[in-house]
């Protein structure tokens, strides 16, 4: 029997046996996912359906160069999930979808703005690595779509890990969620590329990018391009979205985006974001007043600031609230993510 068909009978059976590998080849049990047929199967949902449910370690898939179109959902019951991109940068594996908020299903309902996701992630101790994760939804081909929130991942868990990864959309692109507002969900960004134009860093989980490149997209529009973050901290979470030496770029006019605005889904006024941004490196399109409300929500209710920045766009005004030291002292990754466990997923 192939080496191949050995691993794929393993993972049908839900055991990771030692002799699919040899054990000095890979950490745990995996499967090999190519479009061109050429691995253990070709379709990364059809390799997400034969982990094992309740998995208890890794289990990898490597993922082949190739672009992987369709919706995928990891489910709750199925933990520690590794995709590992295979191609020598994040560009050679592109998991991607089309679908928006407004995009109707077979049954003439649409989607809404998390049904949209391309991937949906609510099993825990997921980790991703040297990929790219795209929704493609084309906003100019459909103008009869009004609502354009097009997620391309959604996060439900906690202990998530994105290692050089892109995310790439327009509105809406990386959902950072947790099961339901009293619930703390950790997520851990390092090295990684991140664009979009509204909104396109957005929920309640607690998430700290790292050294990322965060990329507004231009709108053509000479004075609002849009909103990089749109945090929902629930009150009762000191730690929502920590930006920490990451670049903020654009192609659009000097002053004309946005650090954030405060979300309060359905108007819930338990959900108060929380955005600090240290450490990085802000481009001329962040304006002087860099915060926004949101609708009737104001933004000097929320839980904004910045410390040692440094940029064209950035400044030291009455309109940028900034941390004292002391209160930076507490804003480190490690207070975000710790949590009761010990969580230190940046060692």
């Amino acid at each position: 029997m192939r080496r191949r068909s050995v691993l794929f009978a393993c993972a049908l059976a839900g055991v990771a046996s030692a002799t699919a590998r040899p054990a000095s080849a890979w950490p745990g049990p995996y499967l090999t996912v190519a479009a061109d047929g050429s691995g253990d199967v070709s379709s990364l949902q059809a390799a997400v359906d034969l982990v094992p449910s309740g998995n208890a370690g890794p289990f990898t898939l490597k993922i082949q160069p190739g672009e992987y179109k369709g919706q995928v959902v990891i489910p709750s019951d199925k933990p520690f999930i590794v995709f590992r991109g295979q191609g020598p940068d994040p560009s050679a594996v592109v998991i991607s979808d089309d679908r928006a908020n407004g995009t109707l299903k077979p049954d003439g309902t649409p989607w809404g703005t998390s049904g949209s996701a391309s991937v949906t992630i609510s099993g825990s101790d997921f980790s991703a690595r040297n990929l790219t994760f795209a929704n493609t939804f084309d906003e100019a081909a459909h103008p009869e779509i009004t609502n354009r929130q097009a997620v391309a991942v959604l996060t439900r868990a906690d202990r998530i890990v994105f290692d050089n990864c892109r995310f790439l959309g327009n509105q809406d692109t990386l959902y950072l969620n947790s099961p339901d507002a009293t619930t703390i969900s950790r997520v851990y960004l390092r090295k990684c590329h991140i664009e979009g134009d509204v909104d396109f860093i957005f929920g309640r989980a607690t998430a700290v990018l790292d050294r990322c490149t965060i990329h507004s997209l231009t709108r053509g529009s000479t004075t609002n391009n849009g909103y990089v973050t749109a945090a929902s901290t629930s009150l009762s979470n000191p730690y929502g979205f920590l930006l920490s030496e990451c670049r903020l770029t654009s192609d659009a006019p000097p002053g004309t985006v946005f650090l954030g605005r405060p979300w309060h889904p359905s108007n819930d006024p338990a959900a108060v974001a929380e955005v600090t941004i240290r450490d990085s490196v802000l481009g001329a399109h962040i304006g002087p007043t860099p915060w926004s409300d949101f609708g009737t929500w104001p933004w000097r209710e929320a839980r904004y600031a910045e410390f040692h920045n440094r940029g064209p766009g950035a400044a030291v005004t009455a309109d940028r609230p900034q941390l004292t030291a002391s209160q930076a002292a507490t804003r480190t990754i490690a207070a975000y993510l710790s949590g009761p466990d010990g969580w230190d997923p940046a060692r």
